[in-house]
């Protein structure tokens, strides 16, 4: 019986850190696309860097505070970690694909496109398939080896920073080719009275943060105690189930965005996040934990790598095919099954 309450009262906090995570979700993309409207940038710089980085917010939280601020079970806090912050990018070029399109296919058939403004979208992709696989590589260098390390992490950090540069020079010509941010809804804490100014912004930004890093100190410790209940370690827990979760603002965002035809926004959402994923936050995990070529993990990178190589090499001029995204879903029950077979 005492067994049973704590599972029910883990899955009861599980629920409330996701309704956190959502709420928080709604903060920030509303208010970034009134900040995006505001500062007259594109929807690329939107979508692909301020929607990116703050709805990635929550699969960030979770690998730093299971790493500095965790249980007093360092392995443990290791996996999670690890899991974290591979599990993310599987998730995104999988899944969040997949769903999607099934949120538009009904309307735009399977032979319907999206249509992301393609420059960026390529670009997004090229810089995540570089890094990602750099930070696959660095598991086989030695634990002992720090400054190789050191370097293959720094690598990582400065493509990042790179990203964030051609991402930013480009605006200027995309909102002048009329893919400028335009915030469609009116902003939440403005209908509370609160002028729209990038004060009232800021501080609806601060109140989605301080959601975030609850909502994801609360999943580590769900995550320890599910994964000692079920007996399934946390580093697979932590593959399969906290970026279901933490993905849950981009999945959200990107499917309100797509039916609002608001495609540039939805796959910059998607893509700059997974970029964000595959560089800084591999970065932390070179250094921080083990990082080691183990099944679990290898399979993960591998469907991630061919999944994100399928929607670069669909990326046509007339847009991306609703179907290829589709396959991205089936990639994901690919891995799903492989890893619980194991």
């Amino acid at each position: 019986m005492v067994q049973g309450q704590t599972m029910t009262n883990l899955f009861l906090q599980l629920i409330l850190m996701l309704f956190a995570i959502l709420v928080a979700a709604e903060l920030f993309t509303n208010a970034l696309e009134h900040l995006g409207d505001k500062l007259g940038i594109s929807e690329g710089v939107t979508g692909s860097i301020f929607a990116a980085v703050g709805t990635a917010l929550p699969e960030t939280m979770v690998p730093l505070l299971a790493l500095f601020a965790g249980t007093t079970n360092v392995g443990v806090n290791e996996e999670i970690g690890v899991g974290a912050i591979l599990g993310a990018p599987l998730m995104l070029s999988t899944l969040s694909t997949c769903l999607m399109a099934l949120s538009i296919l009904r309307r735009r058939g399977t032979s319907g496109r999206v249509q992301p403004e393609r420059t960026g979208f390529v670009r997004d992709l090229n810089f995540f398939l570089c890094a990602f696989a750099l930070a696959a590589a660095a598991m086989y260098i030695p634990q002992k080896a720090r400054y190789v390390r050191g370097v293959f992490s720094f690598a990582l950090v400065l493509t990042y920073f790179v990203y964030i540069l051609l991402t930013l020079r480009a605006s200027e010509k995309l909102v002048e080719e009329g893919h400028g941010t335009e915030a469609d809804e009116k902003m939440f804490l403005s209908r509370l009275g609160l002028p729209l100014n990038l004060l009232a912004i800021v501080i609806q930004l601060g109140i989605g943060l301080a959601l975030l890093v609850y909502g994801a100190k609360g999943f580590i410790h769900s995550v320890e105690g599910l994964s000692h209940f079920l007996g399934i370690s946390a580093l697979l827990l932590s593959l399969l189930i906290i970026p279901i979760a933490t993905e849950l603002p981009e999945k959200v965002n990107s499917i309100l965005w797509i039916r609002r035809d608001k495609d540039t926004l939805a796959f910059g959402n998607i893509t700059g996040a997974m970029v964000f994923q595959g560089t800084l936050l591999p970065a932390i995990g070179i250094m921080l934990t083990p990082w080691q070529p183990r099944i679990e993990v290898l399979t993960g990178i591998l469907v991630t790598l061919i999944a994100a190589a399928w929607l670069r090499v669909n990326a046509r001029s007339g847009g991306l095919p609703v179907w290829t995204m589709l396959i991205s879903g089936g990639l994901y029950a690919v891995f799903m099954m492989i890893t619980l077979v194991r």
